[in-house]
Parts: structure tokens; sequence; C-alpha cells
């Protein structure tokens, strides 16, 4: 079967992966609704995606570069129908063959885009795209925007490195640029109690303690950035853009 309407990939030209499982809306009658778990989309965060890469795009012809833009792979498929960020046995009901088919093909995909990047690059970075309410966070935590998520640094590090270096990756890039830009963002606040999320199925399941020379990371984005305020968006996105290009741009 041609699953191309149900996930929508493309190969890009660094060795970055954005993966967005909980964004789509299409139509699926054929595919049984779940019955455990959460069920919700993570409105706005295909959207997202596609802004981060339209701005990756832009900024690398400003800067007369060829476009350094990464491989995606976005799930159309509803939440509700496929959770591509639990583990199969309880990401769809099990009858459903269709449904197994999406599960499956999903995470071939991005085993092959990072297995390709290894042997290009001789490394990878996996981004999982997720979103958050921000009236469902538990009370007595820091308000936040954007949450980043390495399992503990697991998903980043094969094994324990000093602190100090930790600043040195994407990750800490990230953290601190937003810090500068006064948007909350979490792990950033050393003396708060931090509302961290640390990273599913997918982050778990290809970060480096899983698989060698390749890093993935969790990026939560608020209802704020995602639905509410569309300025605010808009400096996170290009903020991101802006980080991830010149990260990457040695690859060129």
């Amino acid at each position: 079967m041609n699953l191309e309407k149900f996930i929508t990939f493309e190969k890009g030209t660094i060795p970055l992966i954005l993966s967005v499982p909980h964004g789509g809306t299409l139509e699926c009658e054929s595919i049984p609704k779940r019955l455990n778990g959460v069920l919700g989309i993570d409105k706005g965060t295909i959207e997202l995606t596609e802004k981060l890469i339209y701005y990756m795009k832009k900024i690398s012809k400003k800067k007369n570069f060829k476009s350094i833009i990464p491989s995606y792979i976005i799930s159309n498929v509803p939440r509700s129908k496929v959770d591509l960020n639990r583990e199969e046995s309880k990401a769809y009901i099990q009858n459903s063959s269709l449904a197994k088919q999406i599960y499956q093909f999903y995470h071939k995909k991005i085993k092959e885009l990072i297995l390709e990047n290894i042997n290009a690059y001789n490394n990878s970075l996996l981004i999982d795209i997720h979103g958050f309410e921000i009236n469902k966070r538990p009370s007595g935590f820091r308000d936040v925007d954007l949450i980043l998520g390495t399992h503990n640094l697991e998903t980043f590090f094969s094994k324990p490195v000093p602190k100090k270096l930790w600043g040195n990756t994407i990750r800490g890039k990230i953290i601190k640029n937003f810090i500068e830009l006064d948007i909350a963002i979490a792990p950033g606040h050393p003396r708060r109690r931090e509302y961290v999320l640390t990273g599913g199925y997918i982050t778990q399941a290809y970060g480096s303690s899983k698989i060698s020379k390749s890093k993935t990371m969790q990026i939560e984005f608020s209802d704020r950035i995602r639905i509410l305020d569309k300025k605010l968006r808009k400096i996170v996105i290009q903020t991101l853009a802006g980080i991830i290009f010149d990260d990457y741009k040695k690859f060129h």
C-alpha cells in the first residue's frame, strides 16, 4: 500500500531530522480509534515545522549558502488513531493492519534517515516536535514556553560528560539563546522547580544510548507559541532556524 498520504517525508542536506508524530488531522475512517492514553492533537506542530524549514531556506539564501535544510518525517494521521510516540503494542488497535503499516513505516523511515546520516556525516540528530498546554502544567512549576527533553542527557551522550561541556551542544545553544531573549525555557533555571518532559518513546528509542553516534531531543512548544501569540511564534521559529543554521553550516 502507498502510505505517502499518511506520512510525509523528505531527505535533507544536513544530518538533522525533524519528526512530527502528533500533529496529523487526516480523516482515517478505516483505522479504529485508540481506547487508552492521550488522544489529543498537538495542534500547530506541522505548521510550525514547515515554517522552521522555510526560515532555514531563507537564511541559507540570504547568506549565499546552498539550502541547509533538515530531513523531516511528519505524520498526517491523528494521534487518536496511531500514537507514533509509544511502543508498538500500545500505539494502535492491534487488529488494524493499516495502523500497523503506518506505525512500522514511520519508524523504519526514522531509522533509515539516522543510518544515512551516520554513514554520510558520522553523526545524526533527531528533534521530535511536540506541544503542551500551559494551563495543564502542574502547580508549583515555573511557567515556560519551551521544554527540551533528552532523558537526562542519555539520548545525547552515550556516557556521562562534564557539565561544562553541555553548553557546547546544540541543546546548550538553544537554552542560551532563549534565555538571552527572555523566553522561558526548561531546563534553564537552576534554582527553580522545572516542568521537564524528558522525552517519549521516539526520543529514547533512537538516542545515543541505543544507537551509536545518534542524538535525539524532544522539543515541546507551548500553545502560546503554537496557537495564541503569532509574534512570539515568529520570534521562536526564526531564532531556532538561526541556531540550527549556524550549527550545521559546516556541512555545506
